[in-house]
């Protein structure tokens, strides 16, 4: 037989965060090397901002020249991210191919 359970309610965890859909995005960046925005976005979520890259792949014949990749932060994340970003522009290019060889 089953010992009986207690009848004292059990304290809900709280669910996490979960951001609204309906919230309000901005464009914070954006560059025409995928690349480049891979590495700005790990800044930003290093710094403990989420955000959202997207790919902006225009129809070449219609647009052409148009595309890349942006992201989007919360509003409210945008000073902070605008921030990082600015340092991160003002570091020297990292450019492999331009880097002083020994010779």
């Amino acid at each position: 037989m089953p010992e009986p359970t207690s009848s004292s309610p059990q304290p809900e965890s709280q669910p996490e965060p979960q951001p609204e859909p309906n919230e309000k995005l901005i464009k914070i960046f954006d560059s025409e090397q995928e690349n480049e925005a891979i590495v700005v976005q790990g800044l930003l979520e290093s710094a403990g901002i989420e955000s959202d890259l997207k790919s902006i792949d225009a129809v070449q014949n219609a647009f052409p020249g148009v595309g890349g990749t942006v992201i989007l932060v919360r509003e409210e994340d945008a000073p902070e991210a605008g921030k990082i970003i600015e340092a991160y522009r003002k570091l020297p290019p990292l450019d492999d191919e331009t880097a002083d060889l020994p010779g």
